[in-house]
């Protein structure tokens, strides 16, 4: 039987109220309505538009990013060394969540906005690692690998649990239109299409390494405390979604066990499974907004643009 409305709206109502608990709307300060007809970074053509709108895909894909910024050394230092992440892991993904939606789906000055805050944020987080090289938030490279993690982590969560299938091109489409924000905020050489990607992971794996600290946060977010009902049923949920998305190259860096491997396969199934509940639960999100804004229907996001001519 298909799954309707009626017959979702029990489940839909639970998976809406638990999603809001943990990312409550209104609080970003970010205006996804104003000014009409602006189209922001991307506007409504876009595949970053309809990725970013699947919120399975998105936070499975986040937590995938995660695991895989644990083996930079240097990227893993300003965390390490400047934020709360022991105490408030949730408020980073708040942050970060906030960010990538309204760089996303605001318009262009709110998006630009943004990115010159993190950007000054940036400039502030510095320092030096116990073996003596130091790093920098704002370094070039190490804004690309941030942002090449996130872009695989979120495209490869759409692939998997969105009911949405990409048609050709579209990965291509998607990685060349997200670097525009790598490049907005100082990344350079950023991968433009799936290709360049899988060539980026192959050049920089020899810069990587699982240590002490890769484990502790890691082992931070296995036990983060979602504001949720059955915080830890859906934490395992999400964060074997997210391991279930890694390479099989990252898979042997971080040490995963067999059991693991096997954990998150089954919760990539079940995340498969309720998925389309998230797409009824959470339809008056920012997407829909955005859509509102430059005057398209949001049931747009559920159509692909016509393919670019070659």
């Amino acid at each position: 039987m298909p799954l309707t409305r009626a017959l979702a709206a029990p489940a839909a109502a639970r998976i809406r109220h638990w999603v809001l608990s943990a990312f409550p709307r209104g609080q970003s300060g970010i205006d996804y309505d104003h000014p009409a007809g602006d189209p922001g970074l991307f506007g409504p053509d876009s595949i970053t538009w309809r990725v970013h709108s699947d919120f399975p895909g998105m936070l499975s894909g986040g937590l995938c990013a995660l695991m895989l910024q644990t083996l930079h050394p240097l990227a893993l230092a300003g965390v390490w060394d400047h934020s709360n992440f022991r105490t408030d892991l949730i408020g980073r993904l708040r942050r970060t969540t906030n960010f990538v939606a309204g760089t996303t789906y605001a318009s262009r000055s709110e998006a630009h906005r943004l990115i010159a805050h993190v950007a000054d944020i940036h400039q502030q987080v510095h320092g030096t690692l116990p073996d003596g090289r130091s790093y920098r938030a704002d370094d070039p490279q190490l804004l690309t690998w941030v942002h090449v993690t996130e872009s695989f982590g979120f495209l490869e969560g759409f692939r998997r649990y969105s009911p949405l299938a990409l048609p050709p091109g579209a990965a291509d489409r998607y990685y060349d239109e997200a670097r525009r924000v790598a490049e907005a905020l100082g990344a350079r050489d950023v991968p433009a299409s799936e290709a360049q990607v899988q060539a980026y992971f192959e050049r920089i794996q020899p810069q990587l390494r699982f240590d002490g600290r890769s484990r502790e946060v890691l082992d931070v977010l296995a036990r983060i405390e979602l504001p949720v009902p059955a915080r830890g049923i859906t934490r395992d949920l999400f964060l074997g979604a997210g391991a279930a998305l890694l390479p099989d190259w990252a898979l042997a860096s971080l040490r995963r066990t067999a059991w693991q491997n096997s954990q998150a396969a089954v919760s990539a199934r079940m995340l498969r499974a309720i998925a389309p509940l998230f797409r009824i639960a959470l339809d008056d999100g920012v997407a829909p907004r955005a859509c509102r804004r430059v005057g398209v229907a949001a049931d747009t996001l559920e159509h692909w643009p016509r393919a670019r001519a070659a």
